[in-house]
């Protein structure tokens, strides 16, 4: 039976080398082709500015400023973070009149990682306005410290504390600064905890961290959610049928920031850690907790199952150095390989460059090129006319997470692959 889900994978595996002609030479041409496109599509006006990172205007400016710190494109850097800085200008404008105070406080849908990327667009470009936005986001960690400040779940990262922790540690990576005082970062931490525990103790789980979002008990990083956020929690114009990041993101934030938490509840964290560890099927994790994948149409996204399941226990391992880490690391990339070729199109969310960044993620943790390989067999085949004809259309092909943005920078990262990194989320810091 023919899978729905992704295109069969007919090439050869590793064999020693890398494939010929994905140098700089070959992918600077398609690079900037890709990002020609993309600014042709872009919105420019101001009531088209929702979306925020993930599928909004936003998204294109911060892979503006990602190409633009790339070395192989110094020609293009001035242009790039002059467009890029247009893009977010807009884009903070609309986020300062959004009167929704929780929706200002959003990483990937609101206005958080819209002011941390407006922020790192202005320090690129010498501007000493970088602080304002520092200022915008800094002031958004009393909306989201309290325990239930949103009634579907408030430890997630699109909209949730995790992607309020998730983009502060961007900042600290990118500015060299840490924007939030030790007293903030520890009381966003400690809410996440106890809003884990309440749960667990509410709903009687046999482990002592578990979350839940609209009610479900996701164990992978994100679900799709078929409701409209603006009759629930973000005002938006559109429908929104997205991906939303649940359980394994809030322990990547804790163990980020392992260093704020007593020991008691760094041995919390780790015991969910294992038990999730434990969840595993076949190398998948299921989307939500007690579930049976059908291994047929399995979920094999970023945003569901093992390609964003992989960066909890890299985390881990970075952490700790224990094997077992790395090998539900190395076995998530091995269902990669055998079922990433989504055919929900090029992007990272729920796309192919979403899969291909398993394989640089690898490629930082084990130095195999194997899986540089795997990488630029993903990458050939997103210009293959399999892909073009056979993927499905995406409604904003310029957007971060579900278009062309995303394999921008995917595109970016495997011309340096030591640096490589899933954008906007690390597990290297």
């Amino acid at each position: 039976m023919e899978n729905t889900r992704c295109f069969a994978n007919r090439f050869s595996d590793y064999k020693g080398a890398l494939l010929p002609g994905q140098g700089a030479e070959a992918a600077v041409p398609v690079v900037v082709a890709s990002i020609d496109k993309i600014l042709q599509t872009v919105p420019i006006d101001l009531s088209d500015c929702d979306g925020g990172l993930y599928d909004g205007p936003a998204g294109v400016a911060y892979m503006l400023y990602h190409v633009s710190e790339f070395p192989l494109f110094s020609e293009y850097r001035d242009v790039y973070l002059k467009t890029a800085k247009q893009i977010i200008d807009m884009s903070v404008r609309y986020v300062d009149a959004e009167p929704d105070k929780n929706m200002r406080a959003a990483f990937l849908l609101g206005g958080a990682g819209i002011y941390a990327v407006a922020a790192m667009i202005y320090k690129s470009l010498g501007l000493a306005d970088f602080v304002k936005p520092l200022t915008k986001f800094r002031n958004l960690w009393e909306v989201c410290a309290p325990i239930h400040f949103l009634e579907c779940g408030s430890d997630e990262l699109f909209v949730g504390r995790a992607g309020y922790l998730c983009s502060a540690l961007v900042l600290k990576q990118k500015l060299g600064i840490e924007i939030l005082s030790k007293d903030q970062i520890k009381s966003i931490c400690q809410a996440i905890i106890e809003s884990g525990k309440q749960y667990a103790r509410k709903k009687r789980k046999p482990f002592p961290l578990m979350y839940s979002y609209y009610g479900t008990e996701y164990l992978g990083k994100n679900h799709q959610l078929r409701a409209t956020f603006s009759a629930l929690v973000i005002k938006r114009k559109r429908p929104l049928r997205v991906e939303v990041t649940f359980t394994s993101t809030e322990f990547i934030m804790l163990l980020s920031y392992q260093d704020m938490l007593s020991g008691a509840e760094k041995d919390l964290v780790w015991q969910s850690v294992d038990f999730l560890m434990n969840q595993e099927q076949n190398c998948n994790w299921p989307a939500e907790l007690g579930a049976i994948i059908e291994r047929e149409n399995e979920l094999v996204h970023w945003c569901h199952g093992a390609p964003g399941v992989a960066y909890l226990f890299a985390k881990a391992y970075l952490i700790n150095k224990k094997p077992q880490y790395l090998d539900k690391c190395i076995r998530s990339g091995e269902l990669v390989w055998q079922k990433g070729l989504l055919k929900k199109g090029p992007g990272i969310c729920h796309g192919v460059a979403g899969s291909a960044y398993v394989f640089l993620l690898l490629y930082r943790l084990t130095g195999n090129s194997k899986y540089i390989y795997r990488a630029q067999r993903f990458a050939e085949f997103l210009f293959t006319e399999e892909f073009k004809a056979g993927s499905r259309s995406v409604t904003r092909i310029y957007s971060l997470f579900e278009g062309l943005s995303g394999t921008v920078c995917f595109l970016v990262d495997l011309l340096q692959p030591d640096q490589s990194e899933f954008p906007l989320f690390s597990v290297f810091v």
